[in-house]
């Protein structure tokens, strides 16, 4: 009865990867260019290697670029699913979900990723383009 619903699956996966990266990009790009010494700190303040902070925001803001035109998009996924739950662990967790500050956002972003991981770009994407073929999905 909705199988009209399944046809128009690539719309809702280009619409996961076309949010999620937008989101990723306005994360990133403040880090990446202009914030990228405060942004080291903070995260050697949360007792992480403060190196770490070149990791999350060229996955911010290159991984945002990198979902928005569908490439790498599963690998892209696993690491903003990663980076979501530090963030969760090390910054939201203790305001709770909803709370100001809280872990709902982070949260919605890394079921997002976690999605992606098993669905893929869709067929909308140079992933579909280049490995069309070689994969499903």
């Amino acid at each position: 009865m909705l199988s009209f619903l399944e046809r128009g699956r690539f719309l809702g996966l280009l619409a996961l990867r076309l949010v999620l990266g937008i989101i990723m990009i306005a994360h990133g790009y403040p880090k990446i260019f202009g914030g990228i010494h405060g942004h080291l700190e903070m995260v050697g303040r949360l007792g992480l290697p403060p190196a770490l902070g070149y990791l999350s925001a060229g996955t911010e803001f290159f991984g945002g670029v990198l979902l928005l035109v569908g490439l790498l998009t599963r690998i892209v996924a696993i690491a903003i699913a990663i980076e979501m739950l530090v963030v969760i662990a090390k910054v939201h967790w203790q305001s709770g979900l909803t709370a100001p500050g809280g872990y709902q956002f982070p949260l919605a972003c890394g079921v997002i990723a976690f999605a992606l991981i098993f669905l893929g770009a869709g067929p909308i994407s140079l992933d579909w383009l280049l490995l069309r073929g070689r994969h499903k999905g």
